[in-house]
């Protein structure tokens, strides 16, 4: 399914999760990284997934959930999955003590911006998103010449 969200977010060719390589971050000894599924009552089919791991506030003190993917097959929007999903971060947020859940959403799905917004979520649209990879962050992070990038 984490293929199948690529394809709707028209990024397939930069997913290269394997089935082994998520088990295996899933399923370690000290995992970093969670996972919750829906499931279909009716056919016993899983019908979408929630992506989760720890993040750290600076501001609060505290760690928050990170949602790293909230995903629904589109046949089974609407059924109530992604409340469900996202209720049980919040279970786990409330239980854990963890003053929020933050999470990215691309800016053309509307429908998903609709939803979050139903269920009380605030948009941070002060904020801009960062990344470094490629060439970049191997650059950046070879040892040597001990030149300061300070900003």
């Amino acid at each position: 399914m984490v293929h199948e969200l690529a394809t709707f977010e028209r990024a397939a060719d930069q997913c290269a999760l394997t089935t082994d390589a998520l088990q295996a971050a899933l399923f370690a000894p000290s995992p970093a990284v969670w996972a919750h599924v829906a499931v279909d009552d009716a056919t016993g089919a899983v019908v979408g997934f929630a992506v989760w791991f720890l993040n750290f506030s600076t501001w609060t003190g505290r760690h928050g959930i990170w949602l790293e993917d909230l995903y629904v097959r589109p046949d089974a929007r609407g059924g109530g999955y992604g409340t469900a999903l996202l209720a049980e971060l919040g279970r786990v947020a409330a239980e854990r003590g963890y003053p929020r859940i933050d999470w990215w959403v691309l800016d053309w799905n509307e429908t998903a911006h609709r939803f979050y917004r139903r269920l009380g979520a605030d948009s941070m649209d002060e904020w801009t998103v960062w990344r470094l990879t490629g060439d970049a962050l191997a650059a950046l992070g070879a040892p040597g010449d001990g030149e300061r990038r300070d900003g």
